[in-house]
């Protein structure tokens, strides 16, 4: 028999359907990249609103009249954004490549109720197990061509406010896409009719020059070349194949030629996640101690600035010893680096790694400007040349899960993605909080709400080293 407590944290389905898109597309398959094959799990973020009954326009608002009309802005949404109501398929050659097979088979529509307050989940920032009844979890058997590639489930606290939490395979989508997608969505939904008319530009969802190299399997999993000469591999790949090499001869496992299946093993119960904010005051000293050297800090940018100092004290709080070597590296939106440059409104995954590799004692001694050179020098090297190999590089190789690697520290910047100003109902969200990710020790970059010039950091950590990695890393910046 469940607790009080434990009835009163229930989160109740009340309704699921499938939204389908308003004007049906013909069925075709459209050819991913190397760069959607990395990871086609779900990846969730959840909204949260507070009880919006102090606004006038919402005084006539029901959960059925916010469930519908985030159904009729899905369907307008997924008529134009249609690659999200399809499904992954593998190739009928070989069956080997993954791509997408744009059916119309549509998304899903969850609603949900608590008897909970959103003022008892405390500080948004946190991770909160709670959050995890937030969000629609498909069961699909094992079968990946019959999950459903967009989720949502919208669910009504008990003081009258709401969250609304999506999952999307990230196949479809990188970082900037995913804000788009959820912008147009929240425009078309006009739960509260808006004054202001927000331009949503068409999405480009061929994947254009990304398709080079592309013949070879990658299901889902990032792989090494075959090949051990590291000048055709891409800097980041022979980085991480270097620190491969170095837990292979530790370990004396025959892990040669081989990289981590994203989401291929289950790395959550050894992970806490946790959230640091840094906040304007915060940054501006952090700048101050360690490069005002006679002319001017501002000079640096939040994300060089963070970047070094997350790596330096995630390494010192690691303990490892002096000759290990070390990894930082950090995704670039290649975009405007392609020949020609694909289109701001491209749809698919645009990213890449770059990377920095030292070892322990070589990042001990170096300084935070030293440091930044380096990693400003990492992603000068991201061009049209770096991708294709970079992507040719993901294709070949054989398929294995190994353990997490202690000594990469992954960063994702999601600054300029300010997911909380993205208004599903009359102004913008609380927070916007991403949940678990398939790689749980990543580290991701936030706009903070309230704190325009603050950034929070999310990272995941071990539970032995989040004392030590607290103190190296706010010390002197509190």
């Amino acid at each position: 028999m469940a607790t009080q407590h434990e009835s009163h944290q229930t989160v109740s389905i009340t309704k699921i359907v499938t939204v389908y898109p308003k004007v049906l597309q013909p069925q075709r398959v459209l050819n991913l990249s190397n760069l959607d094959r990395q990871c086609h799990m779900l990846m969730y973020l959840v909204f949260f609103y507070n009880n919006p009954s102090d606004h006038q326009a919402y005084e006539n608002l029901s959960p059925n009249s916010v469930f519908n009309s985030l159904k009729y802005g899905l369907e307008v949404t997924l008529s134009v954004w249609y690659p999200a109501a399809g499904r992954l398929s593998l190739n009928r050659s070989d069956g080997t490549e993954l791509n997408l097979l744009c059916n119309n088979d549509g998304a899903i529509l969850v609603e949900a109720m608590t008897r909970v307050k959103i003022s008892e989940l405390g500080d948004f920032s946190e991770y909160n197990e709670f959050f995890e009844n937030l969000v629609y979890k498909p069961v699909i058997d094992g079968n990946f061509s019959k999950m459903p590639l967009l989720v949502a489930q919208v669910t009504r606290f008990g003081c009258g406010g709401y969250s609304i939490g999506i999952g999307a395979s990230h196949s479809l989508f990188d970082g900037p896409a995913a804000y788009s997608f959820f912008t147009a969505w929240a425009y078309n939904s006009t739960i509260v009719k808006r004054e202001c008319v927000i331009e949503l530009h068409k999405p480009v969802h061929e994947r254009g020059t990304l398709l080079l190299g592309n013949s070879q399997a990658s299901k889902g999993i990032t792989t090494l070349p075959t090949t051990s000469n590291p000048q055709i591999r891409p800097a980041a790949i022979d980085h991480l194949y270097q620190l491969i090499m170095q837990e292979t001869s530790e370990k004396k496992k025959s892990y040669e030629h081989q990289l981590p299946q994203i989401g291929g093993s289950d790395q959550k119960n050894k992970y806490v996640l946790k959230t640091y904010h840094l906040s304007t005051a915060m940054m501006q000293d952090l700048k101050k101690k360690h490069f005002f050297y006679g002319r001017d800090y501002l000079h640096y940018s939040s994300f060089e600035v963070l970047s070094a100092h997350l790596w330096k004290a995630r390494t010192k709080a690691l303990g490892l010893s002096k000759e290990k070597m070390v990894c930082l590296q950090f995704s670039v939106d290649t975009r405007k680096k392609m020949v020609p440059p694909l289109p701001e409104s491209f749809s698919g995954n645009a990213y890449v790694l770059a990377s920095v590799i030292l070892t322990v004692g070589e990042l001990e001694e170096a300084s935070h400007e030293a440091i930044i050179e380096k990693i400003r020098a990492a992603k000068k090297t991201v061009n049209n040349d770096y991708v294709k190999v970079y992507i040719e590089a993901l294709k070949e190789g054989q398929q294995a899960s190994l353990p997490p690697l202690k000594e990469l520290t992954l960063v994702s910047d999601w600054t300029r993605m300010p997911f909380h100003k993205i208004e599903f109902f009359h102004g913008q969200a609380a927070y916007a909080s991403p949940l678990f990710p398939p790689v749980p020790q990543v580290v991701y970059f936030m706009q903070n709400p309230i704190d325009n010039g603050g950034v929070d950091i999310r990272i995941g950590l071990d539970a032995q080293t989040i004392n030590a990695f607290t103190y190296y890393f706010l010390t002197n910046v509190q």
